[in-house]
């Protein structure tokens, strides 16, 4: 399931924040056919960034541009 989020910071943030705790996997679009999935959690929403902390530990951190220039999907994941 793909969420829609505006080209407007301040929506993309409530709707992140409101992701928070959801199990997630996020599809990057690197460009030039490279394309990388994380599995995670939403953990913190920043003025700039947002993290997710990755089932293996580690955290990554994204910016609101990537999701503004429909570079970063996201999909409900099951547990």
């Amino acid at each position: 399931m793909r969420n829609p989020i505006n080209n407007d910071k301040e929506s993309t943030i409530k709707k992140l924040n409101n992701m928070k705790g959801t199990p997630l996997t996020l599809k990057i679009n690197r460009g030039r056919n490279k394309i990388e999935s994380y599995d995670g959690v939403i953990e913190n929403t920043y003025p700039n960034v947002f993290t997710l902390r990755l089932v293996d530990g580690g955290i990554g951190t994204f910016t609101y541009a990537d999701i503004h220039a429909n570079n970063i999907a996201f999909f409900k994941r099951k547990i």
